[in-house]
């Protein structure tokens, strides 16, 4: 039995050294390097070529090095027979839940805007909203969502959330299904979208659901590029129906130079690095579940294949 790391942002390395650091004896190998195809039982990949996986004949488990599955899924060489498993990273549901506050107080204190000003040389004091004016809504309630939403009530907002099915969270106004969208839709300030990308929720943020929005409304996604329509979005924020947007993902990334998304001021683009899977904190698992594999044993975190996450 052997692992694979099959990556293409340059970090194979890192994790590669991360694993035999934590276990010298552990058959790792880069997908770049030479290595016994038949062997190969584990693959820890993270947005990796289509179709490379289909030279392994004794792969049993495909593990996710983040906590999103959606281009593993978008792969339609996998078989599958074989489990798909994500990462459970403790911090990144508190580092995701920080990137979102920061973009809220940032829109709320009107940072953004000053901003635009300051490349403009412009003095113009505007006015700002506090805590308790407006209302954040949370699109996906999962892990990254609930805590978001928490911290959210600790901090004093008005917190709602919507999800696929019902969830119970203390402090937050919970909506779900798509009978209860439009309720949730029409009394939000602040719309930020945590959802699992699936064929569902795939273009979810579009002019439709825009439209059911107050005047004014802020965008923020720091989900999935595949959830934004983006030429709606750039109509919304021209119409001045939207305020503005926060964005850490997008359809291509990197973003292409030409991409409109550069040019708006009332976009704020962050590269895709709101919360990071941490090598410290997921090896543990992925070791765990590497020797369950061996064992025979049920692994953890298993991906639901009919939900998509």
């Amino acid at each position: 039995m052997a692992l694979v790391l099959i990556r293409q942002d340059g970090k194979i390395d890192l994790w590669k050294n991360a694993l035999l650091k934590a276990n010298p004896d552990l058959p790792t190998y880069s997908y770049l390097e030479e290595h016994p195809k038949e062997d190969i039982t584990m693959a820890l990949i993270w947005k990796h070529p289509e179709g490379s996986l289909s030279i392994y004949p004794n792969l049993k488990c495909i593990a996710s090095a983040g906590a999103g599955v959606d281009y593993i899924f978008e792969d339609e060489t996998i078989p599958n027979a074989i489990p798909i498993t994500r990462l459970v990273d403790p911090y990144l549901a508190g580092d995701m839940s920080e990137h979102v506050l920061a973009s809220i107080f940032a829109e709320l204190k009107n940072f953004n805007t000053y901003k635009v000003q300051q490349t403009q040389a412009v003095w113009k004091p505007k006015n700002y909203r506090r805590i308790t004016d407006v209302t954040i809504s949370i699109m996906g309630l999962g892990e990254l969502g609930a805590l978001t939403a928490k911290d959210l009530v600790q901090s004093g907002f008005k917190v709602q959330g919507w999800s696929r099915s019902k969830k119970s969270i203390a402090g937050v106004t919970t909506f779900s299904g798509n009978n209860d969208l439009n309720k949730f839709l029409r009394t939000s300030d602040f719309l930020v979208c945590l959802l699992p990308l699936t064929p569902e929720t795939n273009g979810i943020l579009n002019t439709v659901l825009f439209e059911q929005l107050p005047k004014g409304a802020y965008i923020i996604n720091v989900a999935r590029g595949g959830h934004l329509v983006d030429n709606d979005l750039l109509a919304q924020l021209d119409n001045g129906h939207l305020s503005g947007a926060c964005l850490d993902v997008y359809h291509q990334e990197p973003l292409a130079v030409t991409h409109p998304f550069w040019k708006q001021p009332k976009i704020i683009m962050t590269p895709h690095y709101a919360s990071v899977s941490d090598t410290k904190s997921v090896i543990p698992q992925i070791l765990e579940n590497y020797k369950n594999l061996q064992n025979g044993k049920e692994l953890m975190n298993v991906v639901s294949r009919k939900k998509g996450y």
